[in-house]
């Protein structure tokens, strides 16, 4: 009963910690500057044109079929889940995830310490959530509303991000509540999960945890990443301002953190820790697909940060970082102040950043020769000749912004115009490179972009088809159960796009037209 009263206050201040975040990130400055040198794409006029395709954009599945959910909104509006309270949390944009098979979505559930699993239909991206122990695993303590029946699992207090490793073999995820990082095995052929035993570190936690082994650094893990190699397991720490490092080994899959200063590089360096910049409270994570990079999201330092991947050990080192103002050691970007989440093209030369504080969708470019990015620059300018009459052209002053590299909700002086783009969190681009998608939890919608991917510019489609939002929502095509939505996911066979929506107690789910 002590475990479980502890546990529960933890929580309370989990919350109360969420809550002062946000009001940290609204009283934030937006900050915009500049790119550094280095990027595909020199400065230009750029001016994002209109697109009329169809391609790309989302259709929510018929009826129930459109969406599946606990409690009010399920009764109303869609099929019935278990297991799906408060779906994928405002602080964690990567709560869903799908099996590399196309078989499974697994989704971590806040408010009812749960992973709900759904079987998926290849053939029409509809999920089925299977009866019996097979629908869930959640919390020993607590046994929230919803999940009686469910698998047991230790440490899933408030569980916010989960992956699934490139073989299917295994399902991560991390739980803030309890400051760990958990481990299951998943069936391959019924996409259920059982999650290792105590002695195989099932549960790795920074809490005292019974049944859990102890980690460093791990305070209040927000976001989990699997290499594309499958040896390694990184997890981005909100709370503790760092990335963790794991080895992944074994058919289990199990988890071992690395030796010494190669097991996590945080703001501050304790622990035994190596020392990061710019690492002010981790949200996301994105590793480039040939696994030669880590680059984390620091929403408080509105900064990426650069972390060089030993493919051999595993280990990352930073090798730099580019921030929304001006920072010594650091390039200089514009306009992702509180940034929270990272996703790679397919290519793996473009990088997509969504950000809190400036309501805004970032693009970046790859810099040529080495680990890192940078935003495309400015437009170029005509000024007085300095020596003899008539003028020149230059570059653009640090500061200013291109359209090519951001798109802001509402506007922003040289950005994209964005539309029902509050508060974005989630992002995912499709496997064929061709569109962006992110979903706003602010406006309760999922936008729509076009890729060129060439460049790498993205384009917000024009009129309804930009974008699925909640009717009050004026200029989108109506969606529902959206209300929070928060992460997304796109299948790997590039048909289906998935979302959480976390007022909403639901995930939705949308048929990508061709």
């Amino acid at each position: 009963m002590k475990n479980l009263v502890s546990m529960r206050r933890r929580r309370l201040s989990v919350l109360v910690l969420g809550l002062v975040a946000i009001l940290v990130f609204a009283l934030a400055a937006g900050a915009g500057a500049a790119p550094s040198a280095g990027g595909k794409k020199g400065g230009s006029e750029h001016v994002q044109p209109p697109v009329e395709t169809s391609a790309g954009s989302l259709e929510q599945l018929p009826g129930r079929l459109g969406c599946l959910g606990e409690g009010k909104a399920a009764v109303k509006l869609c099929g019935r889940a278990r297991a799906l309270t408060e779906p994928g949390p405002g602080v964690g944009s990567r709560a869903i995830a799908i099996s590399p098979d196309g078989r499974n979505v697994y989704v971590a559930s806040s408010g009812s310490d749960a992973i709900a699993v759904f079987d998926r239909s290849r053939a029409t991206g509809a999920l089925t959530q299977p009866p019996g122990k097979a629908a869930c695993v959640a919390a020993a303590l607590g046994r929230a509303k919803g999940t009686r029946g469910c698998g047991v699992a230790i440490g899933l207090d408030g569980p916010n991000s989960v992956a699934v490793s490139p073989d299917g073999r295994n399902v991560y995820a991390t739980a803030r509540g309890s400051s760990a990082v958990l481990t299951f095995l998943r069936n391959p052929r019924t996409g259920q999960l059982r999650q290792l035993p105590p002695s195989a570190s099932g549960c790795i936690a920074g809490a005292a945890v019974p049944g859990c082994t102890a980690g460093r650094a791990l305070s209040w893990p927000d976001v989990v990443v699997v290499s594309p190699d499958g040896r390694n397991v990184y997890v981005g720490d909100f709370a503790g301002s760092g990335v963790i490092s794991f080895s992944r080994a074994g058919k289990a899959g199990a988890l071992t953190q690395l030796s010494g200063s190669a097991g996590c590089i945080t703001e501050a360096g304790a622990e035994g820790c190596a020392k990061g910049a710019q690492m002010n409270h981790v949200e996301g994570l994105a590793i480039a697909p040939n696994g030669s990079a880590v680059y984390a999201a620091a929403a408080f330092s509105s900064a990426v940060d650069f972390l060089a991947r030993d493919s051999a050990t595993g280990a990352l080192s930073q090798s730099g970082c580019v921030t929304a103002s001006k920072v010594t050691g650091c390039a200089l970007g514009y306009e992702f102040g509180g940034v929270n989440a990272l996703a790679f093209a397919p290519a793996g030369g473009d990088v997509y950043a969504t950000s809190l504080t400036s309501n805004s969708l970032t693009t970046f470019q790859k810099l040529l020769g080495g680990v890192g990015i940078s935003q495309p620059p400015g437009p170029e300018r005509q000024v007085e000749k300095e020596n003899g009459p008539g003028k020149e052209t230059v570059p653009t002053p640090e500061g200013t912004p291109s359209p090519d590299g951001c798109t802001v909700f509402l506007r922003s002086p040289g950005c994209g115009f964005g539309v029902a783009m509050q508060a974005p969190e989630g992002v995912d681009v499709s496997p064929d490179g061709t569109s962006v998608y992110v979903a706003a939890f602010g406006t309760g919608a999922i936008d729509v972009f076009d890729r060129d991917a060439e460049s790498g510019v993205v384009t917000q489609k024009s009129g309804p088809r930009g974008c699925v939002a909640v009717p009050k929502v004026h200029g989108c095509t109506p969606g529902r159960a959206l209300g929070g939505a928060a992460s997304l996911v796109v299948s790997p066979d590039g048909r289906n796009v998935y979302s959480t929506a976390q007022f909403s107690n639901a995930v939705d789910i949308f048929r990508r037209i061709e």
